[in-house]
């Protein structure tokens, strides 16, 4: 049965991922079901998308509720639900108004023209350039893609967008180097998660505001994945005392159901004026309703401190594991976004994991990456260890022979 419907699905659908040979049917917290009855643990969660795990009752409750009144008006009309899921945002974040669209890469759009928006009107012509990071991913539209500092996505998609300059991540100096009169802004993403999970500096980051300040340049923090408390904090910018001009959210924003978000301070969201940017079905009822529940659920449940807690647990879990296994070449990551660096190939180690029950993911061909709900216990954290530990030291082993 499930054979089956994974030879239609080759059939009729556009060959744009590399598939698990899953098909999934349903899903209850940390666990996901395929078509022939098999449970598996999923320590990707849809790609950090279901934060609050899988068919979370408060969000199915006020999609339910909303879906009974309302599906769709228009951004026309002021929309109850996305009124109270913008206020719940500012009173979180550093910014005083929200966009909102569909997805993370429109999400990135909008920071993107917004950056260059404001600058205009304050600057005129000519000062459109944004600095990016080599190793970055911000999305797949034409403009978020030329904004992606790795060659492999932009191969045959040629011209890009012009307009971007990519600087080494983590490394200052290259930031200083490519700054000139046409730069409007820095955009980056703090921790690079499709690039490896390598996370920014500290300084690094402190010193990107300094001289965004001292340039008048607007810094633009990509949290698609790290936001909603996927690194412990409600968005990872707390973790450097340092507040972005504008934050782009999506994926956990709205555990599961496809919203995107961009957040500004006031004085640079007014360049958005009627006419110079809109997205039809951006902030729509069932959307924002599910927002609004996701973040009432984090923050009544205690959930961004748990993951704290679970983060903690998990890597040190995963440091013994490095310690016995040489192959492990590095951990690190923050709260449940967890990157293992490995010397050798993941891809079998991945199918491995899979023919375990354990969903994983592997970047760059050698990260195995791990996005687990946030919501995940010190029990199921002990069942991945174990399976991990079985499945490497079958790896060790046929290393030796």
């Amino acid at each position: 049965m499930q054979e089956d419907l994974i030879k239609k699905g080759m059939e009729y659908i556009a060959n744009t991922y590399n598939r698990f040979p899953i098909a999934v049917i349903k899903g209850e917290g940390c666990w996901i079901w395929d078509l022939n009855g098999r449970r598996y643990l999923d320590f990707l969660s849809g790609i950090a998308v279901c934060n609050l795990g899988h068919a979370h009752k408060n969000v199915i409750e006020g999609i339910t509720q909303q879906a009974h009144k309302l599906f769709h008006i228009s951004n026309l009309f002021y929309i109850e639900p996305q009124v109270k899921a913008a206020e719940l945002l500012c009173k979180y974040s550093f910014g005083d108004r929200v966009f909102f669209c569909n997805s993370g890469a429109e999400a990135n759009e909008a920071a993107i023209k917004l950056a260059r928006r404001y600058s205009w009107k304050k600057y005129g012509e000519g000062r459109f350039e944004i600095i990016v990071m080599e190793n970055s991913f911000h999305g797949r539209t034409i403009a978020t893609l030329s904004a992606t500092g790795q060659p492999k996505f932009h191969e045959g998609f040629h011209p890009l967008l012009e307009g971007f300059k990519y600087c080494k991540f983590n490394d200052i100096n290259g930031v200083k180097e490519n700054i000139n009169s046409k730069t409007c802004a820095i955009m980056l993403e703090p921790i690079q998660s499709e690039g490896g999970v390598y996370v920014a500096d500290t300084e690094y980051i402190k010193e990107l505001r300094k001289i965004a300040d001292e340039n008048d340049l607007l810094l633009i923090f990509d949290e698609i994945q790290t936001g909603m408390g996927r690194t412990g904090k409600f968005f990872c910018y707390e973790h450097f005392d340092v507040k972005p001009d504008i934050m782009t959210l999506a994926k956990a924003l709205g555990n599961g159901f496809p919203v995107g978000a961009m957040i500004a301070k006031k004085e640079i969201m007014d360049a958005f004026v009627p006419g110079t940017h809109a997205s039809t079905f951006g902030g729509n009822p069932l959307a924002t309703s599910a927002v609004v529940a996701t973040i009432n659920t984090m923050v009544d449940e205690g959930i961004i401190k748990h993951c704290e807690n679970m983060g903690k647990y998990l890597k040190e879990g995963l440091i013994r594991l490095k310690e016995r296994f040489s192959f492990i070449t590095d951990i690190r990551g923050m709260g449940l976004i967890i990157g293992i660096e490995l010397s050798i190939s993941g891809d079998e180690i991945l199918k491995e994991f899979i023919n375990e029950g354990v969903i994983i993911n592997c970047t760059k061909g050698n990260i195995l990456r791990l996005l687990p709900p946030l919501i995940i216990t010190e029990e199921e954290i002990d069942l991945f260890l174990e399976i991990a530990e079985r499945v490497f030291e079958r790896f060790k082993k046929k290393m030796i022979f």
